[in-house]
């Protein structure tokens, strides 16, 4: 990989992560916040936690370099037990609590990981090498072991991607791609030093993980985490309570929080941050209206997280995501090259990128498959324009063609998603008879609207070729891990049922 910016060598990750944490160990690193307060862990306490854990897992015979798949709860348990492996020079493979053991299974095989850290609530098949959560604990205490410094290149976590093919794929990514969250400081967050930022997730989720914990720690600001089981209606109290200056949620959040609000005084907060979905101009300008601060999204995958977003200095223009974050090099690609400006094409990002992955683990055709030349192909479509404000239109598996038209399904949806009584809704195109297909909105409400109403609303409200031709009602949307609808199933249930 050729590489446009200077990394230190030797490096780790968890090292990066926690040295502004040094320099104020008294400070809150991590505040727990519950209906009767807060549970606090001072930079000190949290280093002395990563350190510790890193002795331990190498007393377990572990080397550097072992993959150590992680099956724990939503507890801090999570984020010191994967910067412990980290700092061990382990290679930490964090999984979704909600994963069954079938599926544990399957990872297992994938991974043939040396070591597995354990909660006994997260579902696991028992194995020698397991490490349960009590042992896990206990090492917290013991001696700081010493970073293990190495080649920024090599190795340093494993994450899983479902893709849109529905097969879990294991995603390399090495140390360095710590340093590509930097971007995200100035190009998405605003964030500063004495930032307090609250996330909305469990510690188990990657975007919890990244945004909400390591990014603040990067910087030496606090990171401030609801107890698990926290009622979304609370959040807003405890943003305010706990003088929240950035918040950050998947836009499903956003949503719930907005039933029924009143406008709030939220003194402290400057904005709040959006990922995992595209969030809906409606959702977007209800919460600013409530609570008279922005939003910004931001765009991104596993293989290479968010790289794209609008920022405090550079807010994304109407129906555009934002642009590149600074030292980002992104591409908007057709099979003749770089696209014309406002054509559609497929947004790639150039190998240049810290945050890129190294490869898919034991899968180097499908790696190599998804660069053309210097770039890497995301599969998703975009379009940039003049000014370099992307829009984003979906998946290239996901856009529909209607009489010649190629259509967006986010568009129909956030459209229809207006419509009285619809709670959720996707949109793809399925086949109703051999060659013959059209678009169709599988929606959830209460109970199945009446489909005139909801036909008569898509005349007024989207161009006939955008129009659904279909209207199905669902009891739930399928989604991934990450709360992003999977419209490929919703066709192949749909084709599966009709033949």
């Amino acid at each position: 990989m050729s590489n446009l910016h200077p990394i230190p060598d030797p490096f780790n990750l968890a090292a990066y992560v926690l040295q502004a944490g040094t320099e104020t160990p008294d400070k809150t690193a991590l505040s727990i916040l519950s209906t009767e307060g807060c549970s606090d862990l001072s930079y000190a306490a949290l280093i002395a936690a990563v350190r510790g854990t890193a002795t331990g897992l190498l007393g377990e015979n572990l080397s550097p370099g072992d993959i150590v798949l992680m099956r724990l709860g939503n507890t801090p348990d999570f984020p010191i037990a994967y910067l412990g492996a980290l700092a061990a020079g382990l290679v930490p493979v964090p999984t979704a609590a909600a994963l069954t053991a079938d599926e544990v299974v399957r990872i297992i095989a994938t991974l043939d990981p040396a070591a597995i850290l354990h909660d006994p609530d997260v579902p696991c098949p028992k194995t020698e090498s397991t490490i349960d959560i009590s042992s896990l604990r206990t090492m917290r205490d013991l001696p700081p072991a010493a970073y293990h410094m190495g080649d920024p290149e090599r190795l340093g976590y494993i994450i899983f991607t479902s893709g849109t093919s529905g097969k879990a794929t294991a995603v390399m990514h090495a140390h360095r791609a710590i340093l590509a969250r930097r971007m995200m400081f100035d190009g998405w967050y605003g964030l500063r030093r004495e930032d307090r930022l609250l996330h909305a997730g469990a510690f188990n989720w990657t975007y919890t993980l990244g945004t909400g914990l390591m990014d603040p720690w990067t910087m030496g600001a606090t990171a401030l985490i609801p107890e698990p089981g926290t009622d979304v209606a609370r959040l807003p109290a405890l943003i305010a309570d706990h003088k929240a200056t950035i918040f950050a949620a998947a836009p499903g959040v956003y949503r719930q929080m907005l039933r029924g609000l009143s406008p709030l005084y939220l003194p402290d907060l400057r904005h709040g941050l959006s990922a995992g979905e595209k969030m809906t101009a409606a959702v977007r300008e209800a919460w600013n209206e409530i609570t008279d601060t922005p939003v910004y999204e931001a765009f991104g995958m596993s293989e290479c997280s968010t790289f794209i977003s609008g920022s405090p200095s550079m807010p994304a223009k109407e129906g555009a995501i934002g642009c590149a974050q600074p030292g980002r090099r992104v591409s908007i690609r057709t099979s003749r090259g770089e696209a014309r400006p406002d054509s559609a094409g497929t947004i790639a990002v150039h190998n240049s990128d810290p945050g890129l992955m190294l490869g898919y683990l034991n899968e180097p055709e499908l790696t190599k498959a998804k660069f053309d030349g210097d770039w890497f192909m995301t599969g998703d479509q975009g379009a940039i324009d003049k000014d370099g404000q992307i829009t984003y239109l979906g998946r290239n598996d996901d856009m529909m063609n209607a009489g010649g038209f190629r259509v967006s399904p986010l568009e129909v949806e956030e459209t229809l998603l207006n419509a009285p009584g619809i709670t959720g809704i996707g949109v793809t195109e399925v086949e109703i008879k051999k060659g013959t297909s059209v678009i169709a909105a599988f929606y959830t409400a209460a109970t199945a609207l009446n489909e005139y109403e909801l036909t008569e609303y898509a005349k007024e409200t989207l161009a006939r070729y955008k129009q659904p031709r279909l209207y199905i009602h669902v009891d739930t949307l399928p989604t991934n891990n990450n709360g992003k609808i999977q419209r490929r199933i919703l066709r192949d249930t749909f084709e599966a049922e009709k033949s």
